[in-house]
């Protein structure tokens, strides 16, 4: 009976594994991506620009939810932990940044670009600027 319980745990944590590697790059989940990008954006936006700074317990609530999102569609903590840690997923998010700011009519490439962006998101009240407070 022993070995009935552990073969049944066994099946099910292999049928578990191998509906985790079916998934696609966590890249390719576009809720997921476009919030690690909203959340990069104020990161950086914050740490280029002296007059703006995070909502550090307001971001981190929301990269758990993230994090809780990608668990839900199955991912796991090394997956995640993969996506997030990539130095080639972090040089994607910042080139996605720079055109997102750029595009919207601000230099990404100064301090100043950077923080009448940050005020912008502030003022039009986006999940951007929901991160980010005025300290001047």
């Amino acid at each position: 009976m022993k070995a009935l319980k552990y073969f049944g745990f066994s099946l099910a944590m292999m049928s578990g594994a191998a509906a985790a590697a079916e998934l696609p790059p966590l890249r390719e989940q576009k809720a997921i991506d476009t919030n690690m990008l909203w959340a990069g954006l104020a990161i950086e936006t914050s740490d280029q620009c002296p007059t703006l700074d995070l909502r550090t317990f307001k971001g981190l609530t929301f990269l758990w939810g993230v994090k809780t999102d990608a668990s839900d569609l199955g991912y796991t903590d090394d997956q995640i932990r993969a996506y997030v840690e990539s130095d080639a997923e972090k040089d994607r998010i910042r080139a996605l940044g720079t055109k997102y700011i750029a595009d919207a009519g601000f230099d990404p490439s100064t301090p100043e670009g950077l923080c009448a962006f940050g005020e912008a998101e502030i003022a039009r009240g986006s999940i951007i600027g929901s991160f980010l407070k005025d300290v001047k």
